[in-house]
């Protein structure tokens, strides 16, 4: 790329420099491959760290929408079951599928909701899209959660089956291993329906609510003015709003993705008739089985995605992207 040409001279020694050394201090602001790979990278980290923290939490809510006769203490009940039968290590089973899974799952939807986002701009126009930004949120989030969950959904079943038995491999790889040789390929997909079902409204409502709250908290507070650390804290709150939401609209979904990725299907049943059987078995209550357990976790990481996120933006220079708020 050219170098930029020199700024003319003002007529002044002093104005000059003060004019050089305003250029030279001026950060360049990133766009295309330079801008999304950076959302991506912090997207990626943000999840992996939320996620892969989250483990524990993760295999007492699977243990007890798997076996809620056995798991039905609560969330603290359940860490104090596993602990009890399987030792402490147990709440740490799936943590490599689960770490790795969310590293490629977060870097394909955050980036690509930024990518997304900023297509909607350029294609309805900073006006259209500004007075329609609810619709470009969902659609941007939706588009970004269907490219991240074909990355995430070989890991997914993976995590699941290591969770739901914990004799089945002994980590990530030879756990991968084992579904390729005797179920095939296809079995890392079988949850595909589900994992869509569950992702898609969770990241919808995820990002949409996230970009609410937080333009009604910027309605209030200047934030070309706010310190970091007041940012951080809008993030982290917002973020814990959004969870919550998210949570609850993906409930079901999750519930079913359990039960999906415990077993392989009989000879010849499809997903779809599987999901129909399952559902049925469920009823309504059933697939909100283990919400208690999912709302702390998924507030949690959701507000810490949020603030990490935002930080490690700012620390990669990730600042060109348009905001459509008002």
């Amino acid at each position: 790329m050219a170098a930029s040409a020199p700024p003319s001279s003002t007529g002044s020694t002093k104005l000059n420099g003060l004019v050089h050394k305003t250029t030279a201090q001026t950060p360049e602001k990133l766009s295309g491959l330079a801008l999304y790979s950076r959302f991506a990278l912090a997207g990626a980290v943000c999840c992996s760290i939320t996620h892969g923290g989250l483990t524990p939490v993760d295999v007492v809510k699977t243990r007890i929408q798997l076996d809620p006769l056995t798991y039905n203490k609560g969330m603290i009940g359940g860490f104090r079951q596993v602990i009890a039968k399987e030792g402490a290590g147990a709440l740490l089973t799936g943590f490599g599928p689960t770490a790795a899974g969310y590293f490629l799952q977060g870097a394909f939807k955050f980036g690509g909701y930024e990518l997304f986002k900023q297509q909607c701009i350029n294609y309805l126009g900073y006006e259209t899209a500004s007075n329609n930004r609810t619709a470009v949120y969902l659609a941007s989030s939706a588009l970004a959660e269907f490219f991240a969950d074909i990355a995430l959904c070989p890991l997914e079943a993976t995590r699941i089956r290591l969770v739901s038995d914990p004799t089945f491999a002994s980590g990530l790889l030879s756990g991968f291993g084992k579904i390729a040789r005797q179920e095939g390929l296809g079995a890392f997909y079988s949850g595909f329906g589900p994992i869509l079902f569950k992702q898609v409204p969770y990241t919808m409502a995820k990002f949409v609510v996230y970009e609410k709250v937080a333009e009604a908290v910027y309605k209030r507070v200047d934030k070309s003015t706010a310190s970091g650390g007041m940012q951080t804290t809008i993030n982290l709150g917002s973020g814990l709003i959004a969870g919550f939401a998210a949570a609850f609209v993906s409930q079901p979904a999750d519930t079913m993705l359990s039960k999906i990725n415990k077993t392989k299907g009989l000879p010849g049943e499809g997903t779809t008739s599987r999901l129909i059987k399952i559902a049925k078995e469920l009823g309504l209550r059933g697939s909100y089985t283990g919400l208690g357990a999912r709302l702390f976790m998924v507030g949690t990481l959701t507000a810490g995605q949020f603030a990490i996120y935002g930080d490690i933006k700012k620390l990669l220079g990730a600042t060109g992207v348009v905001e459509i708020a008002n």
